[in-house]
């Protein structure tokens, strides 16, 4: 068994590298025309990909191919191999794009169904399907998650990022950054997070989680539902940030922003950002972070 110290998990536990003054911060495009000048963009609103890529790093995107359920459910193919080539071009080594999907179904499958398996050819990544390989069990150290298994190849790389989908989830509130981290986790150990706290042991696993940059898809969202169908609203914005907290605070804020949407209370109330905050994984307050325009 793996026990947990600074550098066990899935990614290096490390200060945020996108924050100025003190301050996390959160890029915010609007009005996507071309996806990739907007992620582009969004990263270098907060400081570029130089803060994110070391010469010869491994880098590990992690997309939410929970189903092959259509965007928002899943991520767009589309912008998947954006963030693969953009990796490349400003300097990673090696990129791996890994991923589990929910119980009983096929990662292959479900990738090959989406689209993003026949978009990730001649990409130059390594493709893991979580489901196919080995785990390692890691003390999580969490007062509602003790323990838990999580994919070995996700423990080898250097550092990780985030391809999420902006929605709402009819049993956690929302599926954002601070969940996207349940892929990690093997299947058979999941059915045990939805027998009670579930909301407060996806935070926990964030414990032993530690992406360095997340990428927000919001071109079209959930306001309703989630996370295979619900109300669809098109907000037309790509966010990118190194603080889950953070990025979660303003998706929120921009799914709640529509007439009919679920997200309506002060998004610091929710149990997912709650628990985040008490556990110390990114801004605490609206003080604690930044919103830069693009």
């Amino acid at each position: 068994m793996v026990r947990m110290g600074m550098a066990v998990g899935v990614g290096r536990a490390k200060e945020n590298p996108f924050q100025r003054n003190g301050k996390a911060l959160v890029g915010k495009v609007s009005g996507v025309r071309d996806v990739k000048e907007s992620i582009l963009k969004a990263v270098d609103l907060i400081g570029g990909f130089d803060k994110l890529v070391e010469k010869g790093e491994e880098i590990l995107v992690k997309p939410n191919y929970n189903s092959a359920d259509p965007p928002p459910a899943s991520t767009d193919p589309s912008f998947l191999r954006t963030v693969v080539d953009l990796l490349f071009e400003n300097g990673a080594e090696r990129v791996v794009v890994g991923e589990s999907s929910w119980q009983g179904v096929s990662t292959r499958k479900v990738m090959e169904q989406t689209g993003a398996l026949e978009k990730l050819k001649g990409s130059g990544a390594q493709i893991a399907f979580f489901d196919e390989e080995d785990w390692v069990s890691v003390d999580v150290g969490g007062n509602y998650l003790k323990r838990v298994s999580l994919a070995r190849k996700a423990l080898e790389v250097d550092k990780i990022v985030y391809c999420c989908c902006m929605k709402t989830h009819f049993r956690a509130d929302f599926s954002l950054s601070l969940k996207l981290a349940f892929g990690f986790t093997k299947k058979s150990e999941r059915i045990a997070f939805h027998l009670g706290h579930l909301k407060e042991k996806l935070v926990d696993l964030n414990l032993v989680v530690h992406p360095t940059l997340m990428l927000m898809d919001g071109r079209r969202c959930f306001i309703t539902g989630g996370p295979f169908s619900g109300k669809v609203r098109e907000p037309n914005v790509i966010m990118a940030s190194g603080d889950r907290i953070a990025m979660d605070i303003e998706s929120i804020r921009v799914m709640g922003s529509f007439e009919g949407a679920k997200l309506k209370d002060d998004p610091w109330g929710y149990t997912q950002i709650r628990r985040a905050t008490e556990l110390g994984l990114g801004a605490r307050s609206e003080r604690d972070y930044e919103v830069v325009n693009g």
